[in-house]
């Protein structure tokens, strides 16, 4: 049994999510809290630490060949965990998710294209869009019932003949959502209809709470499937984030062709050995893990919501399917958002993730990272409870 309650020092390790809080937020106390980004802070499986041990006590760390089995294992895992069909000559691998997006755009779109996005969306989206001169189209996300709705109205009134590529977030971040298949079926139509590229970021799908599933959008809409490329890793699953190594799937030999063209242009086609090897093992070995995490996840998880509206009256998380991210929506204390977030900084002293770098929706909002140890999370509750005390 895994103890996730234990508490991992980080400080000191060139870990960004802890040694990066003052330049990123300012905040000078040596107790903050992050809460930003989406990385963990629990041990990696005991599969992965063995894979990496055996290649450390070889000693010999040259470059990395043959990444049949990798891709073999990608493919089985998504098979056994979301009954998704992948095969191995499919699979493309990238240095992250991130980067793989960007050899996307650069592979089926050219400068000043757009790329619709689904706001309030993660904001690496619209980092990667403008950074490869890309113009952003948002299709601004519809609130109903504490869950996120995508408006196809409005979304074709965006449409020019400049636009050529959707990005999906398969399940959504920040929102939270594991779409339906009839949600997944409808925007394929759409880009079937509209003859547009669907990128669908399914990074974290294995994050997927006991009431919810993950329908891969393969499956929900096999139908797509010429202009679809999937994106999976095993680094938000198991919490490997900094072995920058993802896949990019496409059953299309053409839009294949292109991508693995600006791979090789980019010289990025000779792989981390480290973060393949701990990725493949993390497929294979790591399934028993995750739902010990999954369990604690989901208890952070419902302590953090009632938690948050105790500590912070008028506060609300959106209901999440998936993730271990809350999506906070302070609208109903009253207070403006830049006194929200002066009082989480300054007061409580943690860093949660601004609802404004998520685009249109979020500027009420914050994203918080709940997947940390239990005494952590408890303590950050605490302070934000003493932080808006006056509310109560």
């Amino acid at each position: 049994m895994t103890n996730f309650d234990q508490i991992i020092e980080r400080r000191g390790t060139h870990s960004s999510k802890w040694d990066n809080i003052k330049k990123l937020s300012g905040i000078t106390a040596d107790d903050a809290i992050p809460m930003w980004v989406a990385d963990m802070d629990f041990a990696a499986p005991p599969g992965v630490t063995g894979a990496l041990q055996e290649s450390l006590d070889r000693g010999v760390h040259g470059y990395y060949a043959d990444n049949g089995s990798w891709a073999e294992a990608a493919c089985n895992w998504m098979e056994k965990r979301h009954q998704a069909k992948f095969k191995p000559e499919w699979v493309s691998p990238t240095p992250g998710i991130v980067s793989g997006l960007g050899l996307i755009l650069q592979a089926v779109s050219e400068p000043d294209d757009e790329v619709v996005l689904f706001p309030p969306a993660y904001h690496a989206f619209r980092k990667i869009i403008l950074a490869n001169k890309r113009k952003i189209s948002d299709a601004e996300l519809v609130e109903s019932n504490r869950r996120y709705v995508m408006d196809f109205d409005s979304l074709a009134k965006l449409l020019t003949p400049k636009t050529k590529v959707v990005f999906f977030c398969n399940p959504h971040n920040p929102g939270g959502n594991a779409w339906s298949p009839d949600e997944i079926r409808e925007l394929a139509d759409f880009c079937i209809s509209h003859n547009l590229i669907l990128v669908s970021d399914e990074i974290h799908c294995d994050l997927i709470y006991p009431h919810a599933k993950h329908i891969p959008t393969l499956s929900a809409a096999p139908e797509v499937a010429d202009r679809l490329i999937t994106c999976v890793a095993a680094t938000k699953t198991f919490n490997l984030a900094g072995a920058h190594v993802g896949a990019c799937i496409t059953s299309n030999a053409d839009l294949k062709r292109r991508l693995d063209e600006r791979i090789g242009a980019s010289g990025l086609g000779s792989y981390n050995a480290f973060g393949m090897l701990a990725t493949e093992a993390a497929w294979q070995t790591g399934e028993g893990w995750l739902e010990e995490l999954l369990s604690y996840l989901d208890s952070n998880r419902h302590f953090f919501d009632q938690s948050i509206e105790t500590a912070v009256p008028g506060a609300k998380s959106m209901l999440l399917d998936a993730t271990y991210l809350a999506w906070v929506d302070f609208a109903g204390t009253g207070l403006s958002p830049e006194v929200v977030a002066n009082r989480v900084k300054d007061h409580a002293r943690i860093f949660a993730s601004p609802g404004q770098q998520f685009g249109p929706g979020g500027s009420n909002r914050l994203r918080f990272n709940f997947a940390t140890p239990r005494p952590i999370l408890v303590d950050a509750m605490q302070r934000l409870s003493d932080a808006f005390s006056d509310l109560r």
